[in-house]
C-alpha cells in the first residue's frame, strides 16, 4: 500500500449537520479542496459511524478524493452515530417501495450537497455492502443531481442477493447469527464529544425503538412484496446514474455485478470482479492482488462528474480476475491468475457447455453436519474465512467428475448451472451443489457453489411441497465463477442434501432424496479463446491518504481460534465455534477507546434436523477517559426450530458507568412458511 502525502489541492475538514425535511439532522464530515471554484461532491452514506468505527478507513479515502479536487462527504444514516432520529431496518435498501426514511434521507442529502455554493451541482455516491446497496436504491429514485454511483460488494436484491436467504433456504451463518451484531451496532450511543449534552436522551430514545432484525427476516420467508419492491431487480431502468459495480469472487454478493452489467444500459454501466473478500479492493485484505481502487474510481468520477474524456467508457463492460488453479487453503495472500475483459454480457465467446451426469440412480442422505467446511458466508480476509480442502465434504455428497483433457484449460466465466432429476418421499428438502477443482494428488479446491430449497423450485415467491415419491426436474444457478481448470485436473460436481450452517434444515430432510443422473447435468459457461478484450486490462497499485493514527494496544492474551469444530462422539453432536470479529481495541487520536468482541456457535446433531441451534453474542465498549464517559453494549441472539416454527430470543443490555440503563429480551416464534 502506497501512502500519498502530496496532492494537487490542499484540503480542509469540517463537521456539519444536514437538515432533513422532517426536522431531523444527519451528522456529516466533509473534506473539501481549498479552492474558490465549486467542485463536484462525492457521498458515502452509511450507518457505520464516522466518528469511530469507520474513522480509520474514512481517513485514508475521503482526504484522497478531496486532494484531487472533490468535496468528499461521509454521512451517518439517521439513528446511527451522531445523526438524529432512530434506526430503521437493517435491510433498508430493500424496504418495500424503497421509500423508507433512509432512502428518502439519501435523496435529501444529495439535493443538499448539490445546492451548496462550493458544489458544481454534480454528485456521485459510493459505498460498500449496505452503503453500496443503499446507493443503488437511491439511484433508482433518480435525484437529478446524482450522476454516478460506485457500488462495492452490494446486493441488488434483499431476498436472493443478501444474507438471510440462499436459493430460498433460510441461512444461519452470518444471517441469523448476525442478528446480534446488527442489534449491538444499532444500540451504540452517540458520542458526547460530537453529539453534545443530550447524547443520553438520544441514546435512550433509540434503544426504545430497536427491534431485532431476525423478526423481519423470518416474517418474509418467500420473496413477497416486502422484498420484491426493493433493490433493483424489479425495475433497473429506473436508474439514470452511471453505475460502476464492483464485487469480489469470494463475496456472496458478487452475482449482482453480472446482473447489473446485463440489465443496465451498456453506455452507463461497467463491472469489475476481482479475487477479493467482502472489502474495498484497495484495503489489501486477502485474497489479493489489491488494486488502485481510488485511482480507478477517480477516472469514473472525472468522466461522469467533470465530463473529462479519459476513455473510462472505452474499458470492457466487465473486467474479471480469472483465477488459476491453486491448492485448497483457508487464506491466500495473492491468488494466481490474470485480468480479462468482456465487451458484452452475456459475452459471445462464453458458451454453455453441458456435462451430462452418468450412472444409476443414487440415494443422497448427507449427514447433518455436512457444510462445516464451507468457510465463512461473508469472508472479510480472516485466516479461516475460506473453505479448506473439500475432500471430507465430498465424501458426504454424490460426486460426478469430468477430466480436463490435455491441451488448453477449461476456463469458466459466469454462473454455472445444474439440472437435476430428483425424487423425494418427504414434502421438504434442499440440495447444495459445489463445483470443485480436483488436482492429481486428490486435493479438492472449492470454486463456487449454490443451493436450492426444493419447496422454492417453482420460484422464490412461493413454497410448494414436493409430491411424495415423484420425480421432478429442478434447475438452479451457482454463484459467479472466474476460474481456469488446468489439463490433468478433474472438474467435480458434489451434491449434498444438507449444508449446515449455511442452510437451515427442515424436519424430514434427514431422508434426503434420490438423484437420477440420466436426467441431470452440469452446465458450465466456458470461455473460448476469442474474441476478448483482455489486452491492456490492468490496474495501478493501491494508493491511499495517510492513516488516521489510531493505536492498537498490545495484549498478552492469545488470540482465539477464528473457527473451531468440536465433536461430541457419544452424543453425535457437532459445534462450530467462530469468532466473526477477533477481539480488538483501538485508541483514536481524539481520545476515544473503542473495543469489540464477538463469538458465534452453530450446533447440530446427526440424524436430527430439528436439533439445529445458533447462538451469537456481541460486546462493544466506547470509553472516553478524559470525559469520564464509559458505555458498554451487549447483545445476544439465539435461534432454534421445531417442525412448525423458528424460535428466536434476542437480548440487549446497555450500561453507562457500570450501571444498566437499558435491558430488554425479545422471545418470538415465527411459523415456517418457506419449506
Amino acid at each position: 500500500m502506497s501512502v500519498r502525502t502530496d496532492f494537487p489541492y490542499e484540503t480542509a475538514r469540517e463537521d456539519v449537520r444536514i437538515p432533513m425535511p422532517d426536522g431531523i439532522a444527519l451528522y456529516a464530515r466533509i473534506w473539501r479542496p481549498v479552492t474558490p471554484e465549486p467542485v463536484p461532491a462525492l457521498l458515502e452514506y452509511a450507518p457505520h459511524r464516522l466518528t469511530d468505527r469507520t474513522a480509520p478507513r474514512d481517513a485514508r479515502r475521503h482526504p484522497w478524493y478531496a486532494g484531487h479536487g472533490y468535496a468528499s462527504v461521509r454521512v451517518d444514516v439517521r439513528g446511527h452515530g451522531c445523526s438524529g432520529g432512530v434506526p430503521g431496518s437493517p435491510y433498508a435498501p430493500y424496504a418495500r417501495g424503497g421509500d423508507g426514511p433512509e432512502a428518502a434521507d439519501g435523496v435529501a442529502v444529495v439535493r443538499w450537497l448539490a445546492a451548496q455554493p462550493w458544489c458544481t451541482g454534480a454528485v456521485g455516491m459510493f459505498g460498500m455492502s449496505w452503503a453500496g446497496a443503499l446507493a443503488l436504491r437511491i439511484a433508482s429514485l433518480a435525484p437529478d443531481a446524482l450522476r454516478a454511483v460506485v457500488a462495492v460488494c452490494a446486493a441488488d436484491d434483499g431476498f436472493g442477493g443478501a444474507a438471510p436467504y440462499l436459493g430460498g433456504s433460510v441461512v444461519a451463518a452470518d444471517g441469523h447469527a448476525g442478528s446480534a451484531a446488527l442489534l449491538a451496532l444499532a444500540a451504540r450511543p452517540p458520542d458526547p464529544l460530537y453529539a453534545g449534552g443530550d447524547w443520553r436522551e438520544q441514546w435512550l430514545t433509540r434503544l426504545e425503538a430497536l427491534e431485532p432484525p431476525s423478526g423481519t427476516w423470518l416474517a418474509h420467508q418467500t420473496r413477497d412484496a416486502h422484498w420484491a419492491h426493493g433493490g433493483l431487480v424489479e425495475d433497473p431502468a429506473a436508474v439514470r446514474a452511471a453505475v460502476l459495480a464492483v464485487g469480489g469472487l469470494h463475496d456472496p454478493y458478487r452475482d449482482s455485478v453480472l446482473r447489473l452489467v446485463s440489465r443496465l444500459p451498456a453506455d452507463r454501466v461497467r463491472g469489475l470482479l476481482g479475487p477479493w473478500p467482502h472489502a474495498y479492493p484497495d484495503r489489501g485484505l486477502p485474497p489479493g492482488p489489491a488494486i488502485g481502487f481510488l485511482q480507478e474510481t477517480l477516472r469514473w468520477w472525472d468522466h461522469w462528474l467533470r465530463d473529462t474524456p479519459n476513455g473510462v467508457m472505452d474499458e470492457p463492460l466487465l473486467r474479471a480476475w480469472i483465477c488459476a488453479s491453486r491448492p485448497p487453503a483457508t487464506a491466500y495472500g495473492e491468488l494466481p491468475g490474470r485480468w480479462a475483459g468482456e465487451s458484452a454480457w452475456p459475452p459471445p465467446a462464453v458458451t454453455p457447455v453441458t456435462y451430462a451426469l452418468r450412472g444409476e440412480p443414487v440415494e443422497v442422505a448427507s449427514p447433518q453436519h455436512t457444510g462445516l467446511d464451507a468457510g465463512r458466508f461473508v469472508p472479510h480476509g480472516g485466516d479461516a474465512d475460506l473453505p479448506p480442502d473439500q475432500r471430507e465434504e465430498d465424501a458426504k455428497s454424490a460426486c460426478f467428475e469430468f477430466p480436463v483433457a490435455a491441451g488448453e484449460p477449461v476456463e469458466v466465466l459466469g454462473r454455472p448451472q445444474v439440472v437435476l432429476r430428483l425424487r423425494m418421499d418427504v414434502p421438504h428438502g434442499q440440495v447444495a451443489a459445489r463445483l470443485c477443482d480436483v488436482a492429481p494428488d486428490g486435493s479438492s479446491t472449492l470454486v463456487t457453489r449454490g443451493a436450492l430449497n426444493l419447496s422454492a423450485r417453482l420460484g422464490p415467491e412461493k413454497a410448494v411441497p414436493w409430491p411424495a415419491g415423484a420425480y421432478e426436474d429442478v434447475v438452479f444457478e451457482l454463484g459467479a465463477a472466474a476460474y481456469a481448470f488446468p489439463p490433468g485436473h478433474r472438474i467435480r460436481l458434489a451434491l449434498s442434501s444438507a449444508y449446515w450452517p449455511w442452510l437451515w434444515p427442515r424436519a424430514g430432510s434427514e431422508a434426503g432424496w434420490t438423484l437420477d443422473p440420466a436426467g441431470s447435468a452440469l452446465v458450465l459457461p466456458v470461455r473460448g479463446p476469442s474474441p476478448h478484450t483482455d489486452a491492456g486490462v490492468g490496474f495501478a497499485p493501491p494508493e491511499q491518504a495517510p492513516p488516521l493514527g489510531a493505536v492498537v494496544p498490545e495484549t498478552l492474551d492469545p488470540p482465539r481460534p477464528p473457527r473451531r469444530v468440536v465433536r461430541d462422539v457419544a452424543a453425535g453432536t457437532w459445534r462450530l465455534q467462530a469468532a466473526p470479529r477477533p477481539e480488538w481495541r483501538r485508541i483514536h487520536p481524539d481520545g476515544l477507546e473503542y473495543a469489540e468482541d464477538a463469538d458465534e456457535e452453530y450446533a447440530i446433531r446427526d440424524g436430527d434436523a430439528l436439533s439445529a441451534r445458533v447462538r451469537c453474542t456481541w460486546r462493544i465498549r466506547l470509553h472516553r477517559p478524559d470525559l469520564g464517559w464509559d458505555t458498554v453494549v451487549e447483545a445476544r441472539s439465539e435461534t432454534s426450530c421445531d417442525a412448525e416454527a423458528f424460535h428466536t430470543e434476542d437480548e440487549l443490555l446497555c450500561r453507562e458507568g457500570g450501571e444498566a440503563v437499558f435491558h430488554r429480551t425479545w422471545r418470538r416464534s415465527h411459523p415456517r412458511t418457506a419449506g
